[in-house]
């Protein structure tokens, strides 16, 4: 029977409930992390629980280094207990805790987590074959950079680029590229990568900050700043990062702008990187 960790206890999925005064219900009051797991061995587990650890410091979430270092040893328990040894993901939720539904929240309130453990493979064709995205006005708060679960902006971006039969949203701000709806981009033109600066109008992806220092690694010219969705068209190719899908070439624009482009090399080879590093975590080192 599936297990899920719930407040530090681990216990029979169908066992485990829900207060109704969940803060993260009424507001999305409460910050998540999803974190790959290959081969039974999850993937930059320490960076996931750093950025839950920025989030809920910037919701102002009760969470110590401590409990931090806890759910490190439990997610890995979890794993296992489950027996997650093909590939898939673990999601964590942290929520402010239950009260009476109150827009002014109160600081003595114990926070709530929960994980469970999911299997997923990888889209290996979308990687290889590449995506059509919808391109769309970003409706979303100023403070991307916080991973928090109130993802309603994505959710309708998500579905308006499926009505399209896009794979993703590409996300703007006026004509100044942001984000995808649950992913990076990047973009590389005459040879250098691109991709807009993690400041409060993204987040900060963990495969986006592999890719970066991958991308270190091999010498190729990097340029974190804003660009346009001019820019964005006039790109020689494009990729979007996540945890779940990886490295996904862009091979089609649609909605605002639209437009073809091709798989590249720089793209291919940030890939065969990326792969590389992941088959070390399948192995377990």
């Amino acid at each position: 029977m599936e297990k899920v960790l719930f407040n530090g206890k681990m216990m029979d999925r169908e066992k485990a409930s829900f207060s109704f005064d969940d803060r993260s219900m009424y507001f999305g009051d409460g910050v998540y992390e999803v974190i790959r797991v290959y081969s039974g061995h999850p993937y930059q587990l320490e960076m996931h629980l750093q950025r839950l650890q920025r989030s809920a410091d910037e919701l102002d979430i009760p969470y110590s280094i401590k409990e931090q270092q806890s759910l490190k040893e439990r997610v890995i328990e979890l794993i296992d207990t489950n027996g997650l040894t093909h590939d898939g993901y673990v999601y964590v939720q942290l929520s402010r805790g239950a009260a009476a539904r109150d827009h002014l929240y109160e600081r003595h309130i114990e926070p709530f987590i929960f994980a469970f453990t999911k299997e997923m493979e990888i889209p290996l064709d979308q990687q290889e074959q590449g995506i059509a995205v919808y391109l769309t006005e970003d409706i979303r708060w100023l403070r991307c950079d916080i991973k928090t679960v109130n993802l309603l902006g994505n959710v309708l971006a998500k579905r308006q680029a499926a009505d399209h039969d896009c794979s993703e949203a590409i996300q703007h701000r006026g004509d100044t590229v942001t984000e995808g709806s649950s992913s990076n981009l990047f973009i590389v033109k005459d040879g250098q990568l691109m991709t807009p600066p993690a400041d409060n109008l993204i987040l900060n992806g963990i495969t986006r900050q592999v890719v970066l220092d991958l991308a270190e690694r091999q010498g190729l010219p990097v340029s974190i700043t804003p660009f346009t969705t001019a820019e964005l068209l006039e790109a020689d190719e494009a990729f979007i990062t996540s945890t779940i899908n990886e490295i996904t070439p862009i091979k089609e624009w649609r909605g605002t702008k639209h437009g073809r482009i091709k798989i590249g090399s720089v793209t291919k080879q940030l890939q065969t990187k990326l792969r590389a590093d992941i088959e070390r975590t399948r192995t377990g080192e």
